[in-house]
């Protein structure tokens, strides 16, 4: 497939915010690609480079390039030229890549220039969303959607499930079961105000802790043991007690959803960052001097000894995860099986005021007939925290003046659209400690995509959660409101930008 006929339905998809019609135009581009070129195809469409960062930055974009006057590049052919741009490592790369870099646009028309330099600074963000490819690719097989939307969900990704769809037609999606040792996108909670709110919109439900701690997804296949995490990367090598934990267990194969976090010799979580940085440490932790140590505990199972548990209710699935794991290696739970008991309900506030006490973050309220919708956030599962608070995206922040000069400062904060796209909500400079400052700068400097001397932008890649003390009605953005007296709690780079609140999402909480 030419890249020309990518970018221009990228640029058709980018003018219409017509789902039906966004999934027309998709199915349209899947139709006359082959098997591989979809893999290439999906996450191009979606703003996001296969080969992650390639050590491009926006200023060598600015270059001007003649474009060619006839489309020849095809997709696979401008993606491995891509990969062997960042590819290139050691003294004098930089002047390499530019050169390659230089080529490349060459031999692209002026159309593909403009997509290319989208693509490459994160600016791509037609709403091409993964759940819209999902529809049109299986229009375009002429499969069923719900069918091609659980492949996608067992195979943890939509890239194997469209290059097997369109080589071998829909016969294909029976291959794609749950598996030890094949991550699959977790199931996510929407929120509650209260946990009376919780109970009346659930019914008979279960109360649990919400630890703050990181997602984990645990499959233990024999002696081997894989963890990943929220994003389904494989951080097994750096949780070597999380290994130890889940082989003591006494089932041979099984897949377990939880989390792994830092506790003190009180029993109380340590901070946040302590954990997280136990996480996105990829050096020996076993054998480092001070490592924190973490410890696992579980909320669910989706697969025990071969049997598949991701259709039956939670209630089903809880008492196979509570005859394999034992209780101090599981979330503490209240279960309110008759939301009209008074007592119950308040019972249940009562357990949710004692999870605070410990130091959690809250509970996650979940309906006890519900089976684990995974990679969706399913509307059985209703988190309640003890203040307003929001995963933003960072969009750009502004240059720091008195003690702050020479480090980003003022943060502008996004809300994600249906489309992709995201609704900036406000400032916000408050909460910030000096480590934070500093970190961001080199953080967002990493992700400038411009800088006017007072304003850096920056690709939207960044989360941040924000407590706020509620909304109120601004015409000076997007979404009608902004964020009172927001503060920043911390940067959550366990997340993706396309796991940041929604703008729907923070007008649900206006009052």
């Amino acid at each position: 497939m030419l890249l020309a006929r990518l970018a221009h339905v990228s640029l058709e998809v980018a003018a219409t915010t017509a789902r039906t019609r966004k999934t027309a135009l998709l199915a349209g581009l899947f139709r006359e690609a082959g098997p591989d070129d979809v893999p290439v195809v999906i996450p191009y469409l979606a703003g996001r480079l296969p080969q992650g960062r390639l050590g491009i930055g926006w200023s060598a974009l600015r270059v001007p390039v003649t474009p060619a006057g006839e489309p020849t590049l095809t997709v696979t052919e401008t993606d491995a030229e891509l990969t062997a741009i960042g590819a290139l490592t050691g003294p004098g790369s930089q002047a390499a890549r530019k050169e390659r870099l230089v080529g490349l646009l060459g031999a692209a028309t002026a159309d593909e220039q403009f997509f290319l330099r989208g693509l490459l600074t994160g600016e791509v963000r037609q709403g091409a969303l993964d759940a819209v490819a999902v529809d049109a690719l299986a229009d375009a097989a002429g499969a069923p959607r719900a069918e091609a939307r659980r492949a996608v969900m067992l195979a943890g990704s939509l890239g194997p499930v469209a290059r097997a769809l369109l080589a071998e037609g829909p016969g294909a999606l029976a291959s794609f079961r749950l598996t030890v040792g094949r991550p699959v996108q977790p199931m996510l909670a929407h929120t509650a105000r209260t946990v009376a709110e919780a109970i009346d919109r659930l019914g008979p439900c279960v109360v649990e802790e919400k630890l703050d701690g990181i997602r984990v997804q645990v499959h233990r296949d024999g002696e081997r043991v894989r963890a990943y995490t929220r994003a389904l990367d494989d951080i097994t090598d750096r949780l070597p007690e999380l290994t130890t934990a889940v082989t003591g267990l006494r089932a041979e194969r099984f897949i377990l959803d939880g989390e792994v976090i830092a506790l003190g010799d009180d029993g109380r979580p340590r901070p946040f960052q302590e954990t997280a940085g136990r996480v996105g440490s990829r050096r020996d932790v076993a054998t480092a001097a001070g490592a924190v140590p973490v410890v696992p505990v579980f909320f669910d199972a989706l697969s025990v000894d071969g049997r598949e548990l991701l259709d039956l209710p939670f209630t089903e699935r809880h008492q196979e995860l509570a005859a394999l794991v034992p209780e101090d290696m599981r979330v503490r739970r209240f279960v309110v099986d008759d939301p009209a008991d008074e007592s119950q309900r308040e019972a249940a506030t009562e357990f949710s005021e004692a999870t605070l006490a410990r130091g959690h973050e809250g509970v996650v309220v979940k309906g006890g007939t519900a089976a684990y919708s995974a990679g969706r956030r399913g509307a059985s599962w209703l988190k309640v925290k003890p203040v307003h608070t929001l995963d933003l995206v960072v969009l750009a922040a502004e240059w720091g003046h008195g003690r702050r000069t020479g480090r980003l400062s003022n943060l502008h904060l996004g809300a994600r659209r249906e489309d992709g796209t995201f609704a900036m909500l406000g400032k916000t400079f408050k909460g910030l400690t000096d480590a934070m400052l500093s970190w961001q700068t080199e953080r967002l400097r990493q992700l400038a995509t411009a800088d006017d001397g007072h304003v850096v932008t920056v690709r939207p890649e960044l989360v941040v959660e924000i407590a706020y003390d509620g909304l109120q009605s601004s015409t000076r953005y997007p979404a009608g409101v902004t964020l009172r007296f927001a503060r920043v709690l911390r940067y959550r780079e366990d997340k993706g930008p396309q796991e940041a609140d929604t703008v729907d999402t923070v007008l649900s909480c206006r009052t």
